[in-house]
């Protein structure tokens, strides 16, 4: 088997016309990736395999680099751990310049001030992800580049990713529906007794089973708003939620669906109802050129109307390689972000997160999370099933 060469003609994995346009917005001149969710989207789907669950190493922590020049591509730099140097020797490195040197985020960000000054100029404005450079790292940029002025540029970073490639959607929807198969399975291996932190553990290792990395899972059990793992036991009757978030290859498949130890009464099936309805009403104005809060504005018709409204909740936020990424579609009060897209055109191959939560005073915390794709004239749902009353058993 022939190994890939680091040395053979390579282009970059994503939209280099689209990038180069969002930096020349924001004025930027040279970008500087350093989450790990940005630098695998820029180096087509890489993530080392070594720091995929954790960034912390001796008395420093893991920081990948990738440098990218606006409008020059081919000047791109990628900085790396020295562990990685076996990933280089098999090829999963585009750029031209490609380093595993690094033993730590201050060796990582020189290296990328040497890079970086090395470039043809002139360079005045350079873009870096504030929130995911540490004081260190950011620190050595700044007095390395100190003729430069250092932004913000998770914007156009945002932005970039906020419509999905098609293998970015196949991701999407196989991470969506392991998710659900791994719900299902819980939901028919649940009994009496079990306490939440055991059925907690028990939808990790199906998650685990099927590829995906456990990320979370949120779980409410009786008449109990409380959503920790917890050795709170079920008891025959009681009804419980699963909300989870499970990892497929950096992309996050999270939905929510509800259980129960028996069987729903008519109140019961009636509340789920309502929350499906607001879940299904949510999905008709979703389609390329709608505006975000076309989608709030449909949920809120049978909100408002209702008369559970009082403890009733809705939003809508983007999903992708990370949760509430772009479009940004409200200005939801427990997360701090701007409604940047609430009156602006959805666009095909965006992916939706919708969810409706009942937190009822008699009869417990009830939910329904989905993931829908926008199409040209609609939406399509990923993991769409089991979204009544599941019968555990």
């Amino acid at each position: 088997m022939n190994e890939a060469r680091h040395d053979e003609t390579k282009h970059a994995p994503f939209d280099t016309t689209r990038l180069d346009t969002l930096l020349e917005n924001e004025g930027i001149d040279v970008l500087v990736a350093t989450s790990k969710h940005n630098v695998q989207y820029l180096l087509g789907g890489y993530r080392f395999f070594f720091f995929d669950y954790m960034d912390a190493i001796g008395v420093s922590r893991y920081l990948p680099v990738l440098v990218y020049q606006k409008g020059r591509p081919d000047n791109s730099a990628y900085i790396g751990c020295h562990l990685e140097s076996h990933e280089k020797e098999l090829g999963k490195f585009w750029p031209r310049v490609a380093e595993a040197t690094s033993r730590n985020s201050t060796s990582a960000i020189q290296r990328a001030v040497e890079h970086i000054r090395g470039l043809p100029g002139p360079i005045g404005k350079v873009g870096v992800e504030a929130s995911f450079l540490p004081w260190d790292g950011a620190k050595v940029l700044q007095e390395g580049l100190d003729n430069c002025q250092i932004v913000d540029a998770y914007f156009p970073l945002e932005r970039l990713r906020a419509r999905k490639t098609k293998a970015e959607l196949t991701q999407l929807r196989a991470a969506s529906e392991r998710v659900l198969a791994s719900m299902l399975a819980v939901f028919n291996g649940c009994a009496p007794g079990q306490t939440k932190r055991e059925l907690v553990d028990l939808l990790r290792c199906e998650e685990v089973e099927r590829g995906l990395t456990f990320e979370y899972c949120l779980m409410s059990a009786g008449k109990s708003f409380n959503r920790a793992p917890s050795d709170q036991r079920l008891e025959s009757g009681d009804i419980f939620s699963l909300d989870s978030g499970g990892n497929f290859k950096g992309y996050i498949g999270d939905l929510c669906r509800m259980g129960i130890l028996g069987e729903p009464d008519a109140e019961l099936v009636d509340l789920l109802g309502v929350i499906e309805e607001i879940q299904q009403r949510a999905r008709r104005p979703i389609r390329r050129g709608a505006a975000g809060a076309e989608i709030f504005a449909a949920a809120h018709e049978l909100v408002d109307a209702s008369s559970h409204r009082v403890y009733l909740d809705f939003v809508a936020h983007g999903m992708g390689l990370i949760s509430h990424e772009a479009p940004r579609l409200t200005d939801y009060e427990p997360w701090a972000y701007d409604g940047y897209d609430a009156n602006l055109p959805l666009e095909a191959d965006m992916v939706l997160s919708i969810e409706t939560t009942m937190a009822h005073p008699k009869r417990g915390f009830i939910k329904l999370e989905d993931t829908v794709a926008v199409t040209e004239e609609g939406c399509v749902g990923f993991g769409d099933q089991g979204r009544g009353w599941n019968r555990a058993g």
